[in-house]
């Protein structure tokens, strides 16, 4: 079944509500708001290195997964829409981050986002590759981190909320 697309641009909003549940254990609540509702029930876990039990993947896991999928779905619905036959597909994606001790804690930094595309496909390469860039430009992750963005925090307190910087 086809979906029209919209004509005009809109948002596309999720909400996520954590609890922690366990020793590094985190039940999240993830809803998708705008433009429609859908809620998905995850979780995270770290192993022994941050003393949790490793009952569910780490967030970091969550994170490749995420832009794999991302870039998967993406390269498969624009397929479609620019008449270019997939027969197999498969995608690697590798990251890199820097993991820097500061005394008790640590600092990271990401290093590399590397993302293999083997795409079998009879169409010529000049269209395999118009649909990647294309994919690339629709990836709501991938273009995420292609960009420089500004992470807000509050802290609930008696008064409200205090804005961190």
């Amino acid at each position: 079944m086809s979906v029209d697309q919209p004509k005009d641009p809109l948002e596309v909003v999720f909400t996520c509500s954590g609890r922690a549940t366990g020793k590094m254990r985190n039940d999240l609540d993830v809803k998708m708001t705008q433009p429609m509702l859908e809620e998905f029930a995850m979780a995270t876990d770290e192993g022994p290195f941050h003393g949790g039990e490793a009952s569910a993947p780490p967030p970091l896991a969550h994170f490749i997964s995420g832009l794999t999928g991302c870039i998967m779905t993406q390269l498969r619905a624009f397929a479609k829409r620019m008449d270019v036959e997939i027969n197999d597909l498969t995608v690697n994606c590798k990251i890199v981050w820097q993991w820097t001790p500061v005394g008790r804690i640590y600092e990271t930094a990401p290093k590399s986002f590397d993302i293999d595309i083997l795409l079998d496909s009879p169409n010529p390469l000049e269209e395999q590759v118009a649909l990647i860039e294309a994919a690339k430009k629709g990836c709501f992750v991938e273009q995420t981190l292609a960009q420089s963005n500004t992470v807000t925090h509050r802290l609930k307190t008696q008064g409200g909320y205090l804005r961190l910087r």
